[in-house]
């Protein structure tokens, strides 16, 4: 299978966890000629299973799932005491007596790595590390087109010597999560336009550009680039089948001067948000909580119960930096739009 085969037009919709990703959403991408993407990194293998039903019985086209690549943690008593400790001023802030620990901190990404198997989806791909090529090997015997998301040009070496088929090459810009997994994720720090180009002159199998990507206009500039697709998030987030929460939704679409930027406060791995309260109050101890997915799930409840009462000073409202140039519009309307766009330059 090439990339090609997976859309009409190359444009990619961003797998982005937390429910944004609607089955609505992803399949109102495919039907209009792009490649849905389903973030199933937060589901069980259950939920991963209904949602790809619902998504089939919405289109015939090709879609995408996404998962993190994980390990399950073990955090000790003393590393969740302190974390707790550490968002005390935020919990206490909601008349909290004491910050609830998960049952969980995360999916088994081993079941969820064999829900998406036994699903075989036209594409798959993987964030925040990398799969071994047993692994790779198990999905193209699925038939499964294999992308990975890098940040940098050797962890799209790396991924090209495992088999993966494609890399989304996500610039700095890009909202929400880094995927970066080999050195630190603060040295990550290359520039879309940057990126791009060093990434598809590196490797033989296909660039997937992502990074500030709003309009048929960037697609085309990063086509020219290197890419021979791109991936956008950011541009959905606002659509109307998107499934994020209204507080957030009207947080973006009136973002105005409000700035993006990365932090690591909410989840222990950094992405790109709106800065609010919950990032500058945590900012001169964000480098001290635990890495991902602990702090991530000690700060769920939080952010739902401020979900729960419109406070966006409390919840991780993760967007690209170019959020304020994002379109509310049905997904319909903006595919065919960024497709004008894209013919009539």
């Amino acid at each position: 299978m090439l990339l090609q085969d997976l859309f009409k037009f190359p444009i990619v919709q961003g797998p982005m966890a937390g429910g944004a990703t609607t089955p609505a959403l992803v399949a109102g991408v495919s039907n209009a000629g792009g490649l849905g993407s389903l973030a199933a990194s937060l589901l069980s293998p259950s939920v991963m299973r209904d949602q790809a039903a619902i998504i089939r019985s919405m289109t015939t086209q090709p879609f995408l799932i996404n998962l993190f690549v994980l390990e399950t943690p073990s955090p000790s008593q003393e590393d969740i005491a302190e974390a707790s400790e550490l968002l005390r001023p935020l919990w206490e802030s909601l008349g909290w007596d004491r910050l609830s620990v998960p049952a969980a901190w995360c999916e088994s990404f081993e079941g969820q790595l064999a829900a998406l198997i036994e699903l075989r989806p036209a594409a798959a791909s993987f964030t925040f590390g990398i799969l071994t090529p047993a692994q790779v090997e198990r999905l193209h015997s699925a038939g499964i087109f294999v992308i990975g998301t890098v940040t940098t040009v050797d962890e799209a070496l790396a991924w090209e010597t495992v088999g993966a088929d494609a890399v989304i090459a996500s610039g700095v810009e890009s909202g929400g999560h880094r995927g970066t997994f080999l050195g630190p994720q603060e040295e990550a720090t290359l520039s879309a336009k940057a990126l791009w180009p060093l990434v598809a002159a590196a490797v033989k199998i296909p660039t997937i550009a992502a990074g500030a990507i709003m309009t048929g206009v960037d697609i085309l500039e990063a086509m020219s680039l290197g890419a021979e697709a791109v991936q956008m998030g950011s541009a959905f987030l606002v659509c109307d089948e998107s499934g994020i929460n209204q507080h957030y939704r009207n947080a973006l679409i009136h973002a105005g001067d409000t700035p993006t930027r990365l932090t690591r406060a909410f989840s222990g791995r950094y992405a790109r948000g709106l800065e609010n309260r919950f990032m500058q109050e945590m900012k001169a101890v964000e480098t001290r909580v635990p890495a991902y997915p602990v702090q991530n799930a000690l700060t769920t409840g939080i952010r739902a119960a401020a979900a729960a009462k419109g406070d966006t000073g409390l919840m991780s409202l993760w967007a690209g930096a170019d959020i304020r140039r994002a379109r509310p519009m049905s997904v319909a309307k903006l595919m065919q739009t960024l497709v004008a766009e894209m013919r009539t330059k």
